[in-house]
């Protein structure tokens, strides 16, 4: 495994989270460069994507890279039965850094033991979201001055929910509170709530999305409820609609709390919503650019911090 490699946010330290974030900083004020000159990176989705795979692909644009890679699996090679392992070493002969999302857990994991070209995880099924939650975590230092001692509510499906469980485990060295809004079929997996008691990690479960709830938070992580995840479709339709933050619900929040959602979004936050203050998640989505443009120069080993006056 190349050590720039980033399967799970788990694969880097506090330090490297905050030197990430001040990178990312340093990429929202100069946003262009040509570091990236001669590079070539690929982007493999096995599962759709628009969100991450366009961050991803203007990340390397705006550093003078190239692309290349799929984004519909169906139109690469593994529609003819070639298995991950062989369209990884074959595309790791064309390329210095992979970018890969896939619909089964752990193909990450194993793309990185197939291969020494740096691999980083754009999700892999309902496990880890690592880039996601880098932007993450730039978005909630950027709106609330820092990281520490914040009371987090996740809202919706965290069952399947990758976006909550990478940053639930990324939270764990800034002291927070969680709690957790969400029926019994979607509740928190246990060996996330395990790891919460094992890092002293304080959080609280509701079936109810409540004002006291909504009052108490600093940061509001709403998510969709994932109908590819289902394998019994009637259990989505029973599912699906149960948590709608309404404009009006915010009323009772704080004035420092903020809206996250890693979208799309489908009815789980009504439209009137988005012009409230506290709604962040098209900002978030913005700041996923910069997120990405610190991850990829972090795998490929370049000290951006050095870069100033280089545009």
């Amino acid at each position: 495994m190349n050590s720039n490699s980033l399967v799970s946010i788990n694969d880097i330290s506090r330090d490297e989270i905050l030197d990430l974030i001040e990178r990312a900083r340093f990429f929202e004020e100069h946003p262009n460069h040509k570091i990236l000159d001669g590079k070539v990176v690929a982007t493999l989705f096995f599962e759709p994507s628009t969100r991450t795979r366009l961050s991803f692909e203007t990340a390397v644009n705006r550093l003078g890279g190239r692309v290349i890679g799929f984004s519909d699996a169906s139109t690469s090679s593994s529609s003819k039965g070639e298995s991950l392992k062989d369209t990884i070493m074959m595309v790791s002969n064309y390329v210095d850094l992979i970018v890969m999302r896939h619909y089964l857990e752990g193909a990450a994991r194993y793309a990185t033991e197939v291969t020494d070209t740096p691999v980083i995880n754009a999700g892999d099924g309902a496990n880890q979201h690592p880039s996601q939650t880098m932007l993450d975590l730039y978005s909630i230092s950027k709106t609330q001055g820092t990281l520490n001692d914040l009371t987090i509510t996740m809202v919706g499906d965290l069952k399947y929910g990758r976006t909550v469980h990478s940053l639930l485990m990324a939270m764990q060295y800034f002291n927070p509170t969680f709690h957790f809004v969400a029926c019994p079929e979607l509740q928190m997996p246990k060996e996330y709530k395990e790891f919460c008691d094992l890092h002293g990690i304080k959080y609280y479960e509701h079936t109810e999305f409540s004002p006291e709830v909504i009052a108490a938070s600093d940061i509001l992580y709403m998510t969709r409820v994932q109908r590819e995840r289902f394998s019994d479709l009637m259990e989505y339709e029973k599912v699906k609609n149960l948590y709608t933050l309404r404009n009006s619900m915010l009323d009772v929040a704080k004035d420092n709390l903020r809206v996250l959602h890693p979208l799309p979004r489908v009815n789980e936050i009504d439209r009137d919503v988005d012009d409230n203050p506290k709604a962040y998640y098209f900002e978030q989505a913005r700041n996923g650019l910069f997120a990405r443009q610190a991850i990829i120069c972090k795998a490929l080993g370049i000290d951006v911090l050095n870069l100033k006056g280089d545009e």
